[in-house]
């Protein structure tokens, strides 16, 4: 029996009009503008599991348990409402049936985010938008059913908020890019990337996927929820506000796209969120692939480079995820970046500043928690004079703010005593006219405050958390 192109076009059109029957009039919208012909149903996007029920899954009460316990330990501040982390529980002991019905019915309505705004190295400022506690609940239920499905469909390059990977497995990477003779890179910079992404074309390669419409409808409510700047509201009509649980994900869905289109056209390519590196063998490769790229990013994605920062450059010449790289005997190897060398002193200085109202407890504790942070970010690479002069400056400066401390010339008189100064000296000293810094590097004060006395103290040191990686 032949069928014709006709009865194909029936055959759909029933079939459309089956599943639009059973979503509602709101969710009959968002179906019909967000269905794409493109839909294929393979293996990997597992699309039969996902046309019905998807809705069912998120509202399970073991995924509601994880996604509770995940928003607690979270902390976090506070959305518009005043509701804090710690009064989740109570407001679900009491409205939980009746938060989960209006999400059954289609009919809730996510509150406005609030905007926070964080400085960045350049004077400008990061855009955050903190959601309600309830909200980041709800947010954080869909990633936890959403995530598994997409992980299937992402890209191998592609390291930024997902699972068992980290900024350290993109840098990895691209050191055996590296090694293999890629030495030129396209370093990418999207403007404002969650500030700006088309919420049309999300939806629409979300609905590639989701073939639940009440997800999608819910999806899209969280994304024009709006936000509250100075008591006033804006609307939000483009972006993914960055600061709840689902921005992660829907950023990296929206540019798994872009990473599909450069595996297709052969690229070796590394992103971590927004941070893409196109490695190519020369610069003149390398100024074609961007040629080439940006108008499908812009074109077809709906997305901003900033034609300022994209740059094709040897790959000694770029900062990324605050490292830099070299080549060594034609092995890529990394190390740190100085404008991160930068942030780490301006840190140090903010803990050992006197006027920060810290006490020597507090104090110690902060710092260990920066030098064991940054160590552990920054142990791939090679950086062992530098670690040292960092870890010598570090001391210098934990000497400055405890001779300050001391102020008085009878407490330093004592305490040099005490530290097994000989008493002529520590006279000397304690009466001394030197400026603080340069007394922190006098040897007497190195002696009496002693790199195994602050270890003994319990501070901890960059260079043995170096030795140690």
């Amino acid at each position: 029996m032949k069928v014709t192109e006709r009865d194909n076009t029936k055959h759909r059109q029933l079939r459309k009009e089956g599943y639009l029957q059973r979503v509602s009039a709101e969710q009959r919208e968002y179906a019909e503008a967000c269905g794409s012909p493109k839909i294929a149903e393979t293996d990997s996007t597992n699309t039969n599991e996902q046309r019905e029920g998807l809705l069912e899954q998120i509202l399970d009460k073991d995924n509601l348990n994880r996604a509770y316990k995940q928003v607690t330990r979270n902390k976090g501040a506070g959305g518009i409402d005043g509701m804090q982390v710690d009064e989740l529980l109570p407001f679900l002991k009491e409205h939980k049936e009746e938060l989960m019905q209006s999400l059954r019915d289609g009919k809730y309505r996510p509150k406005p985010v609030r905007r926070v705004e964080i400085p960045k190295e350049n004077g400008k400022t990061r855009k955050l938008g903190i959601p309600t506690v309830v909200d980041r609940f709800i947010q954080q239920a869909i990633c936890q059913v959403l995530s598994p499905i997409f992980e299937k469909q992402f890209s191998d390059n592609s390291f930024g908020f997902r699972p068992k990977r980290s900024a350290q497995d993109a840098l990895r990477r691209c050191q055996t890019n590296i090694t293999e003779g890629y030495k030129y890179v396209v370093d990418m910079d999207l403007e404002k990337y969650f500030d700006t992404v088309n919420q049309s074309k999300l939806i629409q390669i979300l609905s590639e996927t989701i073939k639940d419409g009440r997800v999608i409808s819910l999806i899209h409510k969280f994304l024009r929820a709006g936000v509250m700047v100075g008591g006033m509201f804006e609307d939000s009509p483009e972006g993914v506000p960055q600061g709840g649980p689902l921005s992660p994900l829907l950023g990296n869905i929206m540019l798994n796209e872009c990473d599909q289109e450069m595996e297709k056209r052969g690229h070796k390519f590394v992103r971590y969120a927004d941070d893409l590196l196109i490695f190519c063998k020369s610069k003149k490769a390398a100024r074609r692939t961007l040629d080439h790229i940006l108008p499908y990013i812009e074109g077809k994605l709906f997305l901003r480079a900033n034609r300022e920062k994209t740059q094709v450059a040897y790959v000694s010449q770029v900062k990324y995820l605050g490292y830099s790289f070299y080549i060594h005997k034609g092995e890529g190897k990394l190390r740190i970046h100085p404008q991160s060398v930068r942030k780490f002193k301006d840190k140090i200085r903010e803990i050992t500043g006197r006027s920060n109202g810290m006490g020597i407890e507090a104090r110690k504790t902060r710092l260990n928690q920066v030098i064991r942070g940054w160590m552990n970010y920054f142990k791939l690479a090679d950086a062992k004079k530098l670690i040292q002069g960092l870890d010598e400056w570090t001391r210098s400066r934990i000497r400055m703010v405890t001779w300050k401390r001391w102020k008085r010339v009878r407490t330093r008189f004592e305490n040099l005593k005490r530290a097994g100064i000989k008493e002529e000296q520590a006279w000397m000293w304690a009466n001394t006219r030197k400026g603080y810094w340069r007394t922190a590097h006098s040897p007497i004060l190195s002696r009496a405050l002693s790199n195994e006395r602050f270890k003994r103290g319990g501070y901890l040191s960059l260079t043995e958390c170096y030795s140690a990686k």
